[in-house]
């Protein structure tokens, strides 16, 4: 996401941090290309606009005595004004009430049912919750089904009573969930190619029945600006708290995430940023605005970190990594680790620099790292842990197993061999980097 505009952003702020002062006639070049990246980026002229001349007023007026060098004084001023642009203070999901109740809108093809188990999943994991999911899409063919197999997966529990009255159904599912100690209810409704009257009156009579504590519109970043009149078209007949903004991972753009909460007002509350059913993410305004000028997001990705891998066997892993004792099976353990966080890629963009240092496009193979893992799970326990033991035939044993070569085989261990030397030397405080 935000690739494009991320690459021409990045090149401006390098410029501009190689300038010793500020002035009327270098900074018009910057806004030039500043607002052409924008325009480019699918924002709206509108936003554009105010935005380059909110930049270049405060960097004309920015304080002689800071402590920032000037150049370093702009990249500031563009991130604060990003972060604004993208809606300022982060704004959070309901998650107090008892049963919460969410209601999820949007058009066909948005990809709200998916994103109502990628919610579900969000909440159970980062919140304790126990959500239920409740069928109210009583047009779409198979939308009951397909909620009813994401449940499955995720075992999750869905609630459906097939093609009756979505207002009924919704108020026998809140009672249902009282019943059954549920604290949070997701309401997937029905969803228009268009907006339409019927639509409309439907999602109307429901939000009346049930005042949800959230009504959370979601949409297609792919759109482009057309969102924004799908946003106030909603917006006009129901009580929008946020926009859950969907594909946000295939657009290279990104331009409608610039342009809805100063637009519409209503603040983006989480972005799709993979298929998977973990592919969900709260929006940050401040985070974005960081990756999107070159400054990484180390915030979020502790939070993934954290998420994900295990505080104990990560102490653990230390420990052995100090003393030298890291062997095979750790090694294995770190693959397990380190595959639950995702794309290794998408991991390496949240790192700040990884552009300067060449890391933004890096494309790691999936089926490189499943035949490491599979290399190793090809050896006896005795083997990982005395990898030194393993001569020809028991090499050519273990290619056989895994599917590889002796030559992947001997590649891998003498990278390991190599990683655990520099491990070894960084813990003990003697390890330098080449730069």
């Amino acid at each position: 996401m935000f690739e494009n505009l991320s690459d021409r952003l990045q090149n401006v702020m390098h410029k501009i941090k190689g300038y010793g002062r500020i002035t009327e006639e270098n900074i018009s070049d910057m806004m030039r290309e500043i607002r052409l990246s924008l325009l480019e980026a699918d924002v709206n002229y509108k936003v554009v606009k105010e935005f380059t001349n909110k930049v270049k007023e405060k960097a004309l007026g920015a304080n002689v005595n800071s402590k920032l060098s000037p150049g370093e004084e702009f990249v500031k001023i563009v991130k604060d004004e990003l972060t604004e642009l993208l809606g300022g203070d982060s704004v959070p999901l309901e998650t107090t009430k008892n049963p919460t109740i969410t209601m999820l809108v949007g058009l066909q093809g948005s990809g709200k049912t998916t994103t109502i188990g990628k919610l579900a999943n969000f909440l159970r994991k980062n919140h304790k919750k126990k959500p239920l999911l409740v069928a109210c899409d009583i047009y779409r063919p198979a939308a009951i089904d397909q909620l009813k197999t994401i449940g499955k997966e995720l075992n999750i529990k869905v609630y459906s009573e097939g093609k009756k009255d979505p207002v009924e159904i919704t108020k026998n599912a809140i009672n249902y969930a009282k019943e059954n100690d549920f604290d949070y209810i997701l309401i997937d409704t029905a969803g228009r190619l268009q907006i339409d009257d019927k639509l409309m009156e439907e999602l109307q009579n429901i939000e009346n029945a049930i005042n949800p504590h959230e009504t959370l519109l979601v949409i297609d970043a792919m759109m482009g600006q057309d969102a924004i009149n799908v946003i106030n078209g909603f917006n006009d007949k129901l009580k929008l708290t946020g926009v859950i903004l969907t594909k946000l991972d295939g657009d290279t753009r990104g331009g409608v995430a610039l342009s809805v909460r100063h637009l519409t007002n209503i603040p983006i509350k989480f972005i799709g940023v993979s298929e998977k059913m973990d592919g969900l993410s709260e929006f940050h305004p401040d985070r974005m605005a960081s990756r999107i000028i070159g400054m990484g997001d180390v915030l979020s990705l502790v939070e993934k970190v954290s998420s994900e891998i295990d505080e104990k066997d990560a102490e653990d892993l230390v420990k052995k990594m100090t003393k030298g004792s890291f062997d095979l099976e750790d090694f294995l353990k770190q693959i397990k680790q380190i595959k639950k966080l995702g794309p290794l890629e998408n991991i390496i963009k949240l790192l700040p620099g990884a552009k300067k240092m060449g890391l933004n496009n890096v494309k790691v193979d999936p089926k490189k790292m499943s035949h490491i893992e599979a290399i190793v799970l090809s050896m006896t326990p005795y083997e990982r842990k005395h990898p030194e033991i393993l001569k020809a035939s028991r090499k050519q044993r273990i290619a056989k197993g895994s599917g590889t070569t002796v030559t992947e085989v001997n590649q891998l261990l003498k990278q390991f061999e190599e990683m655990k030397k520099m491990m070894k030397m960084m813990y003990n405080g003697n390890f330098k980097l080449p730069f």
